[in-house]
């Protein structure tokens, strides 16, 4: 039912805008038969582009929104303006008719009444502003009657009713504006485009002769810019559109402006040497054009977007506010900047789960990856735009000047987390080490040292009346001091590798390899090294190799040591499998990371090139 429905209208709709475009059809030829009208190079008139474009234009909105009163508004004041301009010009042609003058006189009513009156005050969402615009429907349509009447009975005392009908019309024309201070951010933009059009189609009507039939190549511009407003075609670019045509506007002024000054001042001071004079203008512009055009830019984007708006600024704000701020309260401080620029209810960014909050997000309105340096580091999520001339369409700049600070900011918020947790695991490391040696002390060796002395106790008690069982008993003491003497051993290793002391870092190295690389042992002149950074370097060393033997199925392992400058470069390298596609860091890889973060440095493990894993590790010395 809907269906036929919206056909019939849409058949309507094209039929009212055939019959108009027959009807100037017709109208070019009848113009054609007449003398050329003063002033207008052109075959036709303003008149015969209303009444071609605008009921095209409104056929095509009723096809699509038939239920908006635009698309018929414009059908009707199409071929209004088709049927005034045919009548008139058949007067013209065949001399007055008693039904002609009258028809054109109604049509021309029709047309300023539908295009001049209803269609600004039902624009762009079929309703009124107010109701107490319809008066000014009611008076429009009272006085088109009183002017047709007048003019029909030629009753002299109604010439007035004219200017009167203007001032109404100019008067529904201002609804735009006052409409405009309410709206939403897409009928504000509606609007704009139709505010945008409108001076280009009255300025030659206003300015008559010999610019009125400039019209008849601006009047499109009306149903064109209606079309694209109500369908929403490129609806929020017209922000740009505005910002290019006024500093556009503002150059062309000063240029010229500056081109005059110049040759004024060499007309009364320099009379003789003007076209040097010109060309020195013509240089300053030049000199100046970008410095100027970007002035312009910024004024015109705080009258755009108010102060909070302008990229620059942001920009300054947010580097500001991260100079000032801790690494904590920085990726805030950024994010009220972001949601102060672009007007939303709130900013947030997701971090390793961790959510940071500016103002409040009910519903994500867009979410936008943050990537630093190619790493993924979170998430920016943004609310719904509030009420402000231009919530939508400036983003774009926006986001571009101030996500990669916001990146930054989220990248140092993940390090001092990482740097966080990376020492809250140290310490829980260090107390679970010492409760380990203090467990294996007093269970261990402590046990152990009890039970000798108790031996001895026994062996001296039963050397008098039995040497045989104090014999035994000082044997057994002799098994326990040597199991004392391996716990002890294997107590100093777990603190530092006896390796080391004995070998040397390359030696211990090499030592833990099946087949190590010729000259290790005696590799790079690493000189002293601290004792923490050699323990840290043998022991990722010892948990690269571990898992190449246990999970890669590698049938050869390198290991190298390089000293540059204040770095220590530790790499292990093997011929395996490699990594698996989705690695998940265990207690082996975490303890790597973690050894070299410790002392400042970084642990990396990648694939190696031609196939395996490359464990590659620098130390700060």
């Amino acid at each position: 039912m809907g269906n036929t429905r919206l056909s019939w209208q849409a058949s309507v709709a094209i039929a009212i805008a055939a019959l108009a475009v027959m009807l100037e059809v017709a109208d070019i030829w009848i113009t054609a038969q007449l003398p050329p009208v003063p002033g207008n190079p052109l075959p036709f008139q303003p008149e015969d582009m209303a009444g071609t474009t605008f009921p095209v234009f409104g056929a095509i909105l009723v096809h699509s929104r038939p239920r908006l009163p635009i698309g018929w508004l414009l059908c009707a004041g199409g071929l209004a303006s088709a049927v005034n301009i045919v009548c008139g010009n058949l007067d013209k042609l065949y001399g007055p008719h008693p039904l002609r003058w009258p028809l054109a006189l109604l049509a021309w009513q029709v047309y300023a009444l539908a295009v001049g009156v209803l269609l600004p005050l039902l624009y762009p969402t079929g309703r009124l502003p107010s109701r107490p615009w319809l008066a000014v429907i009611v008076v429009s349509a009272l006085l088109a009657v009183a002017d047709w009447i007048s003019w029909i009975w030629y009753a002299p005392a109604l010439p007035q009713l004219g200017e009167v009908y203007l001032a109404v019309m100019a008067a529904a024309v201002s609804s735009l504006a006052l409409r405009l201070r309410g709206a939403g951010p897409v009928e504000r933009r509606q609007i704009l485009w139709l505010l945008l059009a409108l001076p280009f189609a009255l300025v030659p009507y206003l300015a008559g002769w010999p610019a009125w039939w400039l019209a008849s190549l601006t009047l499109p511009l009306l149903p064109a810019a209606m079309w694209v407003a109500i369908q929403r075609h490129r609806l929020f670019g017209i922000d740009t559109l505005i910002s290019r045509a006024l500093v556009g506007t503002g150059l062309a002024v000063v240029i010229a402006g500056a081109y005059l000054a110049a040759g004024a001042a060499s007309s009364l001071f320099l009379a003789d040497v003007d076209q040097l004079a010109g060309l020195a203008a013509a240089l300053g512009a030049g000199v100046f054009l970008q410095p100027i055009r970007r002035l312009m830019q910024r004024g015109v984007d705080r009258l755009l977007y108010g102060s909070t708006g302008d990229p620059a600024t942001l920009a300054e704000e947010s580097k500001r506010r991260l100079q000032q701020a801790d690494p904590a309260q920085g990726l805030l401080s950024v994010l009220e900047v972001l949601r102060e620029g672009l007007a939303v209810t709130g900013a947030a960014v997701d971090v390793d789960g961790v959510r940071t909050v500016s103002g409040e997000v009910p519903h994500t309105a867009r979410a936008v990856a943050l990537t630093w340096h190619g790493e993924p580091v979170g998430t920016l999520l943004l609310g719904p735009p509030g009420k402000r001339r231009f919530p939508a369409a400036h983003d774009e700049r926006v986001l571009a000047t101030l996500v990669p600070f916001i990146a930054d900011a989220t990248h140092a918020v993940r390090l001092t987390a990482d740097l966080q947790r990376s020492r809250e695991r140290i310490l829980s490391a260090r107390e679970e080490e010492r409760r380990r040696l203090r467990r294996d002390l007093h269970d261990g060796l402590g046990q152990s040292l009890s039970g000798m002395a108790m031996s001895l106790n026994a062996a001296r008690i039963t050397m008098r009346h039995s040497p045989d069982q104090a014999e035994r008993l000082l044997a057994r003491l002799r098994e326990g001091m040597d199991e004392v003497s391996g716990d002890i051993r294997r107590l100093v290793y777990g603190l530092r590798p006896p390796a080391l002391d004995e070998l040397g870092l390359a030696g211990a190295i090499a030592d833990l390899l099946d087949e190590p690389p010729p000259g290790l042992a005696e590799q790079a002149e690493l000189g002293e090294l601290p004792a923490a950074v050699e323990v840290a370097a043998y022991r990722i060393a010892q948990e690269a190799i571990t898992n190449a033997r246990k999970h890669s199925g590698a049938t050869r392992i390198v290991a190298t040591l390089e000293r540059e400058g204040g770095m220590l470069r530790i790499t292990v390298q093997d011929d395996g499998c490699g990594l698996p596609r989705h690695l998940r860091a265990g207690i082996g890889l975490g303890s790597m990371r973690e050894r070299a973060a410790e002392l400042g440095g970084a642990c990396t493990v990648r694939p190696a090139e031609g196939g395996g894993t490359l464990v590659s590790a620098v130390l700060p010395v």
